[in-house]
């Protein structure tokens, strides 16, 4: 699904109203219908409303939405931000046909207005949508910090008030919502951890907004879609040997970090790997030999290793930062040209000797977590700050990024992709560690690299989601994700029998 910014959400709206054709009050119609019946299908009917609106068309649609209610005998007050303007054409048509059904209405010019709010209201944020472009002020501002102070129900129509659809809002006064309800598209702002605190659980209402409009549309982000992941992965031939799915190499592992090792060593084993090499310290390889029979191993001693014999290497997972660690990693770009996954301690040795940087084969794959990122590219004040970063650097680098976090972002040639799998399990030690092995065997099995970068993370968080079948986010580990791994290539395609005489 592509990810549209504010304005083309805005020219969506144009392009429908155009085009089905239909008139922008009976779209707005559309929109606060859905909304009525999203409340009542969750039982808010019960209750009552307080909405608060601006005097644009997110005010509209909080109008229309007083109005449906009232017209279901659900008790509402209305409470409009008066700022002096008439409002748009909409929210003027929609406030003659309030006053049609209800006097309880009130205008709010300063904090004297204020209402109680009680604890069993349900407040609805009308007050400003994702076409605002500057942070809140004065009484908008005093406003909703009165509403967030409340412990009432806070549900907001589109966006939470101050949030900003395309740029950060971490410093900005914005509304706390529980519920957001949002129209036909996700936003960026709703993929991001900085505004969780504030928008709460995202439900994606269809208005029916004309479908060949998207078509039209260039968008840096989109999210993953299942439907696209099963498309790409390659059917096994039944006649396939090892020799078909590569040989791959991990340089993983050092003095008590063997468990990286192994963890990234099974995943990548159980997602289709050939045969699989594990390089690690003479020390820690009875540990690794007796925790994986499949793998073999090359000991980290050993200085003849000819690395232009494996399909892949995977480096980084509880690798080291020390000399050796450095001098490895440095010998391995030198001497390797084919794309590698490169993760934790290796991303952490080359931002501190940044000169590796163009040693990276191209088409290889990083995955950093935030600070990693920040560590090879220089600090970010938020995370619109650091997606952008991260887009640009893959038009100026020749490698795949994939920024780990909730819904990790997969930056290749100038575009972004955001997972949609995984839960708070994954917030544990070892995780990190198995998604390397998973995208390691993939390219080993000659992925391109933005097709092992996307099924990687998204089988990953697949891996994960039904982890959850048995387990709990709280005692979820990274053992149980490579466990499942089997699962979830299951699930997204279906397995062909080989023919039997």
């Amino acid at each position: 699904m592509k990810i549209l910014t504010a304005q083309q959400i805005h020219a969506w709206d144009e392009f429908t109203i155009q085009h089905e054709p239909v008139a922008s009050i009976d779209l707005m119609e559309r929109a606060a219908l859905q909304c009525v019946e999203w409340l009542i299908t969750n039982n808010f009917s019960e209750h009552h409303f307080k909405i608060f609106c601006g005097k644009g068309n997110n005010g509209g649609d909080g109008l229309a939405i007083a109005r449906m209610l009232m017209q279901r005998d659900i008790p509402v007050t209305v409470y409009i931000l008066e700022f002096g303007a008439l409002g748009t054409i909409d929210f003027q048509i929609n406030l003659q046909r309030l006053h049609a059904v209800t006097s309880n209405i009130h205008f709010i010019q300063n904090d004297n207005f204020f209402p109680v709010i009680d604890t069993n209201d349900i407040v609805i944020d009308a007050l400003f949508g994702s076409g605002l472009n500057r942070p809140l002020q004065n009484i908008t501002a005093t406003l909703v910090e009165h509403i967030n102070q409340s412990n009432a129900t806070v549900i907001a129509v589109d966006i939470p008030s101050g949030m900003s659809a395309d740029n950060a809002s971490a410093k900005s006064i914005v509304i706390k919502a529980k519920h957001t309800l949002t129209f036909q598209c996700t936003k960026l702002c709703f993929l991001l951890a900085e505004n969780a605190i504030n928008f709460g659980n995202v439900h994606l209402l269809n208005i029916n907004l004309h479908p060949s409009f998207i078509e039209t549309i260039d968008a840096v982000f989109q999210t993953i879609e299942q439907s696209f992941i099963s498309s790409i992965i390659k059917k096994r031939n039944a006649f396939a040997h090892k020799g078909n799915f590569g040989h791959a190499l991990l340089v993983a592992g050092n003095t008590g970090k063997t468990g990286a090792a192994v963890i990234a060593a099974k995943a990548c084993l159980r997602s289709g790997v050939g045969l699989l090499t594990v390089n690690i310290p003479s020390e820690e390889r009875n540990i690794l030999q007796i925790s994986i029979s499949e793998a073999m191993v090359a000991l980290r001693e050993e200085e003849k290793i000819n690395y232009e014999n494996y399909a892949c290497i995977g480096i980084g997972p509880g690798l080291g930062t020390d000399a050796t660690s450095y001098n490895l990693l440095k010998n391995i770009l030198l001497n390797y040209k084919k794309p590698m996954l490169i993760d934790a301690d290796a991303l952490n040795i080359i931002s501190e000797h940044k000169d590796l940087l163009r040693l990276i084969p191209p088409d290889s794959i990083l995955t950093p977590h935030p600070k990693e990122f920040d560590r090879l590219f220089g600090n970010h004040e938020n995370e619109f700050d650091r997606l952008n970063k991260c887009i640009e650097l893959s038009k100026q680098y020749s490698f795949v990024i994939a920024l780990k976090n909730h819904h990790t972002l997969i930056a290749c040639n100038g575009k972004g992709w955001f997972n949609t799998t995984g839960n708070a399990g994954l917030a544990k030690g070892g995780s990190g560690d198995s998604l390397s092995g998973i995208i390691t065997a993939l390219l080993s099995q000659k992925y391109s690299s933005l097709h092992a970068a996307l099924i990687g993370v998204y089988l990953h968080g697949l891996a994960a989601d039904i982890s959850l079948e048995t387990q709990s986010v709280e005692s979820l580990l990274a053992t149980d994700v490579v466990e499942n791994i089997g699962k979830a290539f299951m699930f997204l395609q279906e397995e062909e029998k080989p023919f039997l005489a």
